[in-house]
């Protein structure tokens, strides 16, 4: 065998030894066929074959280094003054805005053009009440007479419905867009969420909110 050894190259000893041993030496010895392509890989005479991905050098930084990337600012509205009508505080029986100004007798809240006026749009029917009979909410056409006396009058309507979020009805669906406007319908924390984010980006005279307090219940008001 040790003739073998000295004489036989490795590819062909392990044919012999594999004939001799039989097939349970197989998996065990057939790792030295590739013997002589792992030492190769390694050795200084084989050319080095080129990675076809692209490599970088990593760089270590430093503890006072800064990053590459100063994600704070990627925020273009970092340095855009928030409107005076945007909502800080939705209170169960009001709102509290930026101006400072504040409402606590369970009113709603209408935010159009730079001003904000308090809103009951229940008076109208005489009761505390802001769904139909079918269970959506409608409000008498009347109470967004301030809409339609200004001019040019904002692209979208939020409508922030109270603790939770209903389908309006048509008819008062249709009446909006016959102003000119669309509408979106949220909850009133989502609304004036909706309300700050796109009255700074697109300015307080392309949107408009009409907010009922998140206190809210169906007969008995904001105030209870």
């Amino acid at each position: 065998m040790a003739s073998i050894r000295s004489g036989r190259p490795l590819n062909q000893l392990a044919t012999i030894l594999l004939r001799q041993q039989g097939p349970q030496s197989c998996r065990r010895l057939s790792t030295i066929r590739n013997l002589p392509i792992q030492i190769a890989a390694s050795s200084n005479a084989c050319p080095r074959v080129a990675s076809p991905f692209h490599t970088t050098t990593s760089r270590h930084r430093g503890r006072d280094e800064p990053p590459a990337t100063d994600f704070g600012a990627l925020d273009v509205l970092g340095n855009t003054p928030v409107p005076s009508t945007s909502i800080d505080v939705c209170a169960s029986d009001g709102f509290h805005l930026n101006s400072g100004a504040k409402i606590f007798d369970g009113s709603g809240v209408l935010l159009v053009g730079g001003e904000a006026f308090s809103w009951r749009p229940w008076l109208a029917r005489g009761e505390k009440r802001l769904l139909n009979k079918k269970g959506q909410w409608e409000v008498p056409s009347e109470t967004f007479g301030l809409l339609s006396l200004i001019w040019p009058r904002p692209d979208l309507l939020i409508l922030g419905l109270g603790p939770e979020m209903r389908p309006i009805s048509p008819e008062l669906r249709r009446h909006i867009s016959s102003l000119g406007m669309r509408v979106e319908v949220l909850d009133t924390r989502n609304a004036a969420a909706q309300f700050n984010l796109l009255a700074t980006e697109r300015g307080v005279n392309d949107v408009a909110a009409a907010l009922i307090p998140i206190g809210w219940k169906e007969g008995v008001g904001a105030t209870w």
